[in-house]
């Protein structure tokens, strides 16, 4: 890989991260305040509702002990729901409460407020998202083996 590009990957790399640390929590009180972590368990649940425990630690990148501890910490806290699976008696569905929907749109509201008149055009707003969406699938791809084959040099 050229040094050019390697350099550019690191700089999409740091400024993922920092512009990730700029995003500071809701001052607002009915907002559920939640760690990193849990942000990240939260936001799979969000986006996969009635996922299985499995599936949640595999894609939050957590060993099932450290999973099961954050996923109880929630639940005492009223955001996640654990459903017995119709289909497996032994397993069970994780699907957010209201709270915690109302907790998501908290936090929506705060992000919007937060980044509008940065970026104005509806346009350039896609493409960054397109491209963020891009790179999160291929890393979890990757992760998981399913481009195993794929020369990652490219």
């Amino acid at each position: 890989m050229s040094d050019v590009k390697s350099a550019s990957l690191h700089e999409l790399a740091d400024l993922v991260f920092a512009v990730g640390r700029q995003l500071r929590p809701p001052a607002d009180p009915a907002f559920e305040p939640c760690t990193p972590i849990e942000i990240s368990v939260m936001r799979f649940i969000h986006h996969h509702p009635g996922t299985s425990a499995r599936a949640a630690s595999e894609a939050t990148l957590l060993p099932s002990s450290n999973f099961s501890r954050v996923l109880r910490g929630l639940e005492k806290r009223g955001l996640v729901d654990r459903v017995v699976d119709d289909r497996n008696a032994r397993g069970v569905r994780l699907y957010p409460t209201d709270k915690a929907r109302r907790n998501h749109q908290i936090l929506r509201d705060n992000w919007d407020r937060t980044l509008r008149g940065i970026i104005d055009d509806p346009a350039t707003i896609e493409i960054v998202n397109a491209t963020l969406r891009r790179i999160e699938d291929e890393l979890i791809a990757r992760r998981s083996g399913t481009d195993a084959d794929r020369d990652q040099t490219d």
